[in-house]
């Protein structure tokens, strides 16, 4: 057996001369099973107690209402103790084992004392928890928030990569030095996307601002437009404040900024944009406004007197990687061991630009052989140039390049839009038809799901994006890079393009500079007259729509013997066509939505191959000719939506909005007609008049729509 612990003992401490300090260390022995019992008696209190205060925790915490810190870290501490006195008791038996003597020895002396001292410590320190666990409240109300900012929130992609840019810009707002900042940056860099999560960071932030206002300004800008756009945010927004002049708007406009702390936002600046002449006063420390805005050069940030200038720079190559390996996906990149090696080439030779990583690595997405890759790169290495034109350009090409050709044609027709355009998918789709572009359908029906599948691979491919339910629009790098192919590469070919749209232009440019193209655009001008007689073997299509025309020359179709699709939309003042037109004869689409016609001339039964005519919102239509719809037997698309006519005279070649049977009989004549759009009134009166001699009407005539 053991030596006696008591003897041990004294002689441990015989120059001790407290008996009380013996006997307190002795007790860690003598009372090792009293204090054990005491252990787990109050082992079982803490955790009761403990549930009862988690359970008030955890309401408190679910509820609106901030949990106190002193709660949890008294839950904290009393788990840890639980979990430690378990411990101890788990054992109790192996220690209690070696006491002897009725408890007053241990066979193992240093190990009970040592162990008797822990659960002492234990149990005082239970005690000392338990009661600190006596709480009045374990919980206090959250702040009300704070109504956020009147911003709007704008769609837009996670942003790679920016967090660090969105924060500086971030910080610059909320300092006190910076009014004016600027974002500069080569396109498709992520200027815009920096932008937006600014302006929706607005939108969840309590910041002081009482109004933050979104401009996408544009190339192309006009002073009255951008007017316009802060009317609408600050509540200028009916007809009669918009006719007023740009002095007297930018009155109004500075009038109410100048009472706020505001937030202008402005997108894609290409110059200086006249603050004072708009109406915005200049953010500055004592105003405490703010003015942020993109450009792609930097000297428009000194001319627009930007107090801090921040450079969006295209990705780090570990960031662009990430970027390129998400588009192209784990399928393709696990399809061959020697291909993620090469997608880090074709993704270095990107520069970074995130534009370029998303189009060419979702180009890239379903090429699962090495050559495609190799062929990748070389493709890529042969346009390494320092200009935007000859680095950027290229590397959009390459997916580009990578289209079909009829979706290629597609993708250029789009360029004939201006800058920043919404085009509507329905119109897009139908000119494609009337062009031949898709795949010479016949049929509109079946030519539509081709054309729609276009428009959804052009958006998957980031050649194109949403510009809302029913639009479409370019990247404005896109639309750049498509204008570099159809006007510069193209150039000597016969699929030149010449595009010249919202260039302030007041006549049609010398007809020199444009007879060798096949595709015109002058849209959103302000050309009243054309007078000339130009000499184009080659147009075929030609956009005049939103300009100010108010007569066209007898001679000015002549020479265009191939014109094939013809848009003269929203021309107002255009009254009459001229009898010039006859000589169309290879015509497909005639478009004179919103236009002032009002009549359509008897020499349209030239155009005999005529496969849409869009009569939409031609209020002062009053005749047509008889049997001159009829001699169209190719149309496909009629269109003649006039909701604000009500009441015409019914003389025998007049139109009667809604009671004319002579117009229903000759469209019932046209076995090909397959989209018709008239009041759903003037077709219930054609069906009964016309004894079902046409297609279902469900089918045929639809419910009258707004173009």
């Amino acid at each position: 057996m053991g030596n006696c612990f008591p003897v041990q003992f004294i002689f441990e401490n015989i120059l001790n001369p407290s008996r009380e300090f013996i006997v307190g260390r002795a007790n860690y022995v003598w009372k090792l099973e009293e204090t054990l019992d005491a252990l787990s008696a109050d082992l079982e209190e803490l955790e009761a107690q403990r549930s009862d205060v988690g359970w008030k925790f955890g309401v408190a915490e679910q509820g609106q209402q901030r949990p106190l810190e002193q709660v949890r870290q008294w839950l904290s501490a009393a788990d840890t103790m639980i979990t430690e006195a378990k411990q101890l008791l788990a054992v109790r038996s192996e220690e209690t084992d070696n006491l002897c003597l009725g408890g007053c020895v241990s066979k193992h002396c240093l190990s009970t004392y040592k162990f008797g001292e822990k659960v002492a410590k234990m149990l005082q320190a239970i005690k000392d928890h338990k009661s600190k666990g006596v709480f009045d409240k374990f919980a206090v109300p959250l702040p009300v928030a704070p109504a956020p900012v009147v911003a709007i929130r704008r769609p837009g992609e996670r942003p790679v990569a920016l967090d660090s840019t969105i924060d500086q810009v971030w910080s610059c707002i909320m300092g006190k030095d910076a009014g004016i900042i600027g974002l500069y940056g080569i396109g498709g860099v992520g200027k815009t996307t920096v932008l937006t999560q600014i302006n929706n960071r607005f939108c969840t932030t309590q910041n002081g601002f009482d109004v933050v206002i979104w401009v996408t300004v544009s190339r192309d800008y006009t002073d009255g437009k951008i007017q316009d756009e802060i009317g609408g945010v600050i509540g200028f927004s009916n007809e009669s404040w918009k006719s007023k002049s740009v002095n007297q708007k930018a009155l109004d406009i500075h009038g109410d900024l100048f009472k706020k702390r505001f937030v202008v936002l402005l997108d894609d600046l290409w110059g200086r944009v006249d603050l004072e002449k708009v109406g915005i006063p200049k953010p500055s420390q004592e105003n405490g406004s703010k003015l942020i805005f993109t450009t792609r050069l930097l000297e428009v940030c000194g001319e627009m007197e930007a107090r801090k200038k921040i450079r969006v720079e295209c990705l780090k190559p570990e960031e662009a990687w990430n970027l390129f390996q998400d588009k192209v996906g784990e399928e393709t990149l696990n399809s061959h061991p020697d291909i993620p090696k090469l997608a880090e080439q074709v993704a270095k030779e990107c520069g970074g630009l995130p534009l370029a990583l998303i189009t060419i690595g979702r180009a890239m997405a379903c090429k699962t052989t090495l050559g495609e890759w190799e062929f990748a790169i070389e493709k890529l290495r042969q346009s390494a140039l320092p200009k935007m034109e000859d680095e950027v350009f290229p590397l959009l090409k390459f997916s580009y390049d990578n289209l079909s050709n009829t979706v290629k044609r597609c993708l250029l027709y789009c360029c004939l839009y201006p800058e920043d355009y919404n085009i509507p998918i329905r119109r897009l789709v139908e000119y494609w038809f009337c062009e031949g572009l898709l795949n010479e359908y016949k049929e509109i029906s079946a030519a539509k799901m081709q054309g729609d599948h276009i428009v959804n691979s052009l958006l998957s491919a980031c050649l194109l994006e949403r510009g809302g339910e029913e639009h479409v629009k370019m990247h404005d790098v896109i639309r750049d890079m498509g204008l570099w192919i159809a006007c510069k590469l193209e150039a000597k070919k016969e699929d030149a393009f010449f595009v010249k749209a919202r260039a302030q232009l007041f006549k049609v440019p010398d007809v020199k500079a444009w007879e060798s193209s096949k595709r015109m655009s002058v849209t959103e001008n302000k050309i009243y007259i054309l007078e000339e007689k130009p000499n184009c073997p080659n147009l075929r299509t030609l956009f005049l729509s939103q300009n100010m025309l108010e007569m066209i020359s007898d001679g000015f179709f002549n020479s265009i013997p191939r014109l094939t699709v013809l848009n003269l939309s929203w021309n107002g003042g255009l009254e009459a066509l001229p009898k010039g037109i006859s000589q169309l004869s290879s015509l497909r689409c005639l478009d004179l939505t919103g236009t002032s016609i009002t009549e359509l001339p008897i020499e349209l039964k030239s155009l005999t191959k005529l496969k849409m005519l869009e009569l939409s919102l031609t209020k002062n239509l009053r005749k047509i000719p008889p049997r001159l719809i009829s001699s169209f037997s190719e149309l496909q698309i009629f269109r003649m939506v006039n909701p604000s006519r009500t009441d015409y005279p019914k003389e025998d070649n007049v139109l009667d909005g809604y009671n004319n049977e002579k117009l229903m009989e000759e469209l019932s004549s046209l076995k090909y007609l397959n989209i018709v759009r008239i009041p759903s009134r003037e077709a219930k009166i054609g069906a009964q008049s016309l004894d079902g001699r046409m297609k279902p009407l469900d089918k045929l005539f639809c419910p009258m729509e707004t173009q």
